[in-house]
């Protein structure tokens, strides 16, 4: 099982250990003995390293206790009436074990030909991160088809980036361009998942590169990463625009408050434009999720979304895996694969 030893505002591998121990092999009644396939790490598993997350429903992670998060698998015992032995699981809620015991309240069933085999996908593109984006542009983007609207996504080469995007696309954005931190990303937004445009925030201007990519203005931006990238993005914003709050992963390694606080140009350039900015919790539309699952596999299956994955294999990468995505290394959803 995979633990954290100690809290810094900069993450490094370091802070994790991995520890052998035994499952027991007594099951509850309600319980199932899981293996897991594939686990999931998410920026939002940075502000679980603080002892106030900024979130009512998300606890911290606790030192020396092993760390939960997304994850995948298959039941192997069970002890219960809804799940029997091989059915996939998935769970918001799963400890970075290789094998875990788990209530089956916390289990959800997944069925394997939602996503054409690839159980992955359930950690990123048909799972929360895709429901994040889907719900994210349906509920506070307002994108409307023929409206001839530019939508901007900051962080967009990854796992919800990525498929805000291509939804933006898909729902009527004459424009859908990515913001991300590579030439090689941004190579991927255009030519494999049909941006029309993207911005390397690590060369040149951004708010220059913006203009040229956005010569009518920028109408709703799906904002993943915060500080002064969001506020070159808000800058160019049209009247009656609207912010997606969705994440703020370029302040998460600072001692902020959640949302960061605005610069006074920010602040006035929402107020004097009338933009709208709401925080974004995809948790607030469980109503949604189950009809959101299947629009999204279907987009998957039909070719109109497609999905980047950077696996790495082992549980002992979880640490490395999770710093890594902290960073950028990842394009699309990074996923660590526990076993076969």
């Amino acid at each position: 099982s995979y633990k954290v030893t100690r809290l810094i505002f900069l993450p490094v591998p370091g802070h994790f250990r991995v520890e052998e121990a035994i499952v027991g092999p007594f099951l509850k009644e309600g319980q199932v003995l899981v293996r897991t396939l594939f686990l999931s790490v998410d920026p939002y598993m940075r502000c679980r390293m603080n002892e106030d997350t900024g979130a009512e429903y998300l606890a911290p992670w606790g030192l020396s206790e092993c760390v939960d998060g997304g994850g995948v698998g298959v039941v192997e015992l069970s002890r219960c009436d809804g799940l029997s032995v091989d059915d996939m699981v998935t769970s918001f809620n799963w400890h970075w074990q290789t094998q875990c015991l788990m209530d089956e309240k916390l289990l959800q069933k997944v069925e394997p030909q939602l996503v054409d085999g690839h159980i992955s996908y359930f950690l990123g593109a048909v799972g929360m991160p895709g429901l994040t984006a889907l719900l994210g542009v349906r509920e506070k983007g307002h994108v409307t088809d023929g409206a001839n609207q530019t939508m901007v996504v900051s962080g967009a080469a990854g796992a919800c980036g990525s498929v805000a995007g291509q939804i933006g696309r898909v729902d009527g954005c004459t424009r859908v361009v990515g913001i991300c931190g590579s030439d090689e990303k941004c190579r991927v937004l255009v030519e494999d998942l049909g941006f029309s445009a993207a911005v390397n925030y690590r060369q040149g201007d951004v708010a220059t590169a913006l203009k040229e990519s956005c010569p009518n203005g920028v109408d709703v931006y799906f904002d993943n990463v915060g500080g002064p990238i969001s506020d070159a993005v808000i800058a160019q914003m049209n009247n009656d625009g609207h912010v997606i709050l969705c994440g703020q992963i370029s302040q998460y390694n600072k001692d902020v408050p959640y949302p960061p606080p605005l610069c006074d140009e920010t602040r006035e350039a929402l107020k004097s434009k009338n933009i709208t900015r709401e925080r974004f919790t995809v948790l607030n539309y469980m109503e949604k999720h189950e009809a959101g699952i299947i629009q999204l596999s279907q987009w998957v299956r039909e070719g109109q979304i497609k999905v980047l994955e950077t696996v790495v294999n082992g549980i002992e990468n979880m640490g490395v895996a999770f710093c890594s995505m902290m960073k950028g290394g990842n394009i699309g959803k990074q996923i660590i694969k526990i076993s076969d």
